[in-house]
């Protein structure tokens, strides 16, 4: 049974970082530790405030512990983390691999043209370091132009376009790009899966609904899914689905997530 490590908040209610990728990872039928570099009392999308408690501190407390009792990691997968928690990070994945241990990272910052609250205008270069020898690198279409510098559109990416900032993400440094957000027609809505050889597109019916934390349902069931053995491709598609999924079985007054608890049976289903 491969060992994942997840590090990114713990948002207490919110259903998202940690509180997503916890149930989501497990129920793939891979072991997931974790490691929250922060807590929050709830995330800062639409609640009018929260508590935000730094453990950075901690963080290098806890590696030395996991050193002196040769505690590692098959893989590694980031999400909301704040510009401190990047050395120690990176410290961790090199003192905490196993032999091929895969690096998943989703950097969650920005959405819909703006970066998160909280986030100073120079972040973007601070993330970059991070997603540097990602073997698998997810953002957003927001983020993707964030991390290389480029144009912010809120629609209307060509093929040529988004093929571009593709390239522009590998050359960050990461070695395969999962970009997410992703249309060529209105009534749909996917992902670019690149290898930095080929670049292969999945798409969905196109749900009109904005919903807090699907990236991260995304990134979870796609780290899961890989280290379960599926392609890329395969893995990007079955995360699609559950987002859709759980997008679906959503109630209309239930703005602050998804319901994506109910799509684990459709997630396990899938991986038996």
């Amino acid at each position: 049974m491969k060992r994942l490590l997840t590090i990114q908040d713990i948002s207490c209610v919110g259903q998202c970082s940690t509180t997503v990728a916890l149930p989501l990872i497990s129920a793939c039928g891979v072991e997931c530790a974790i490691l929250p570099p922060a807590i929050l009392s709830n995330h800062t999308g639409g609640f009018k405030s929260w508590s935000f408690a730094d453990l950075t501190d901690e963080l290098g407390n806890v590696e030395k512990k996991w050193i002196e009792q040769g505690i590692k990691f098959d893989a590694f997968y980031t999400g909301y983390v704040c510009e401190s928690h990047i050395d120690p990070i990176l410290s961790i994945v090199r003192s905490c691999s196993n032999e091929g241990a895969l690096r998943f990272v989703d950097p969650a910052m920005a959405d819909n043209g703006k970066l998160y609250t909280g986030f100073a205008d120079d972040f973007p270069s601070k993330m970059a370091r991070l997603c540097a020898g990602a073997d698998y690198l997810l953002p957003n279409l927001t983020e993707a132009a964030f991390l290389t510098g480029s144009e912010v559109k809120l629609s209307g990416y060509t093929r040529s376009e988004i093929e571009t900032l593709i390239a522009k993400l590998h050359a960050l440094g990461a070695k395969n790009v999962i970009l997410t957000g992703v249309s060529f027609d209105p009534g749909e809505l996917g992902s670019a899966v690149s290898d930095g050889t080929k670049i292969e597109y999945d798409f969905n019916s196109r749900l009109e609904r904005m919903s807090h934390g699907t990236g991260d349902v995304f990134a979870s069931v796609f780290a899961g899914a890989i280290v379960r053995g599926k392609t890329a491709l395969e893995a990007a598609s079955l995360a699609a689905d559950i987002v859709c999924e759980a997008i679906r079985v959503t109630d209309d007054d239930h703005w602050y997530g998804v319901s994506f608890e109910k799509a684990i049976p459709a997630l396990v289903k899938a991986l038996c």
